[in-house]
């Protein structure tokens, strides 16, 4: 049974988890002492066309300038269409343009922007200015893709507005459905409108707070409960809910007990272990997780595992176990880019094709794009 639990007794400080059977499959905090940025549009002005990296630098009134490569351009943002060949050539220095923050600062580097603004409702994604549509790669479904591709063009997006049906989307009606997307055009709306009356830089969109993101895109139909313990958040929370998903109100609970919501849990000690380098598996064995500026290092111990009869069967063991535990704490740690795996050396070919699916069910739960490589 999977539950979302929302720990906002201390605002300065929210966190949330997702739990199934006890075991904590996904985690998210928020603190107050460290702004969020990704997912936030801005009005921003081109403070320097650096050639070299093929990219410019954007002031959107932080501290930090904000890299902008030429390949995240939108040659409909620029006047002159989308079929601008040389964007480097347009991104004149002081331009005014529209930037959405892909990636966050990290340490000395600014954020990552973007101008392809990408805006999530609950069971779609807007996609303004860009020509493309599609259905979330996580529907396999044959059948459901199809009639989902029928929906899109049934609703009719205005010219050069992009969709894309989220997994929330899968089941629902062209009601559903066309309830988001007019939600979400009259969001854009308001964006373009606030960014033309608007002297940059300065913020035109203010991605939602870890609540209604929590909710928005996170909760799946197989969550048998979201349990809150602080009052105004579960308030927030259920008015949410009440606007996007009435029929799922009732799912949100609030806990008055007097135990802490994450200590009734046993979630305590699991949060420790996404901070910690090693981590142990059940068969005896242990994964090391190191990440480094260029990308992330794991490397699987057999360690005490030791109840198997050949040394092949025991490296089995050991992987089957590593694989699981590492797409976990990928999720939970959310790390991302390129990450290396030094399984343990097995020869059997059976053996390698069930850890590698191992790895990739575990990770088919993840909202971000997988590939996996030899």
């Amino acid at each position: 049974m999977k539950k979302m639990l929302i720990n906002g007794v201390h605002p300065e400080e929210i966190r949330v988890a997702v739990v199934e059977d006890g075991v904590l499959k996904d985690f998210h905090i928020q603190s107050s002492l460290k702004e969020q940025l990704r997912g936030n549009i801005y009005k921003g002005k081109i403070s320097k066309v650096e050639n070299s990296l093929n990219a410019v630098f954007v002031d959107f009134g932080r501290e930090k300038h904000g890299l902008l490569p030429a390949h995240d351009t939108n040659g409909s943002f620029l006047g002159g269409g989308s079929k601008v060949k040389d964007t480097l050539s347009v991104l004149k220095k002081g331009l005014d343009i529209m930037v959405q923050v892909n990636r966050e600062e990290k340490s000395s580097k600014g954020a990552l922007l973007t101008m392809n603004v990408s805006l999530p409702g609950r069971f779609m994604v807007l996609l303004p200015h860009q020509d493309l549509s599609g259905i979330s790669r996580k529907i396999e479904d044959e059948e459901q893709r199809n009639r989902l591709k029928e929906i899109i063009t049934q609703l009719k997006p205005p010219a050069e507005t992009g969709l894309i049906v989220r997994t929330a989307g899968m089941d629902k009606t062209k009601t559903e459905l066309s309830k988001d997307l007019n939600y979400l055009l009259r969001l854009w709306k308001s964006i373009e409108e606030d960014f033309h009356k608007n002297t940059g830089p300065c913020l035109i969109y203010k991605e939602g707070d870890i609540i209604i993101r929590s909710i928005r895109d996170y909760f799946t139909t197989d969550i048998s409960e979201i349990l809150i313990d602080d009052e105004e958040t579960f308030e927030r929370a259920t008015e949410f809910m009440k606007t996007v998903m009435p029929r799922q109100k009732k799912l949100i609970k609030y806990y008055k007990q007097p135990k802490p919501l994450f200590t009734k849990f046993e979630l305590e000690h699991q949060i420790e272990g996404i901070y910690k380098r090693n981590v142990r598996l059940s068969s005896g064995g242990s994964i090391i997780i190191e990440p480094t500026e260029a990308m992330v290092v794991i490397d699987v111990n057999s360690g005490q595992t030791t109840n198997s009869k050949t040394i092949e069967s025991t490296a089995f063991t050991a992987n089957m176990d590593a694989a699981e535990e590492i797409a976990r704490q990928l999720i939970l740690r959310d790390l991302g880019g390129l990450v290396v795996i030094d399984f343990i050396d097995m020869k059997t070919r059976d053996h390698i094709r069930q850890v590698e699916k191992k790895i990739k069910d575990g990770l088919k739960v993840d909202r971000a794009h997988v590939v996996l490589g030899k």
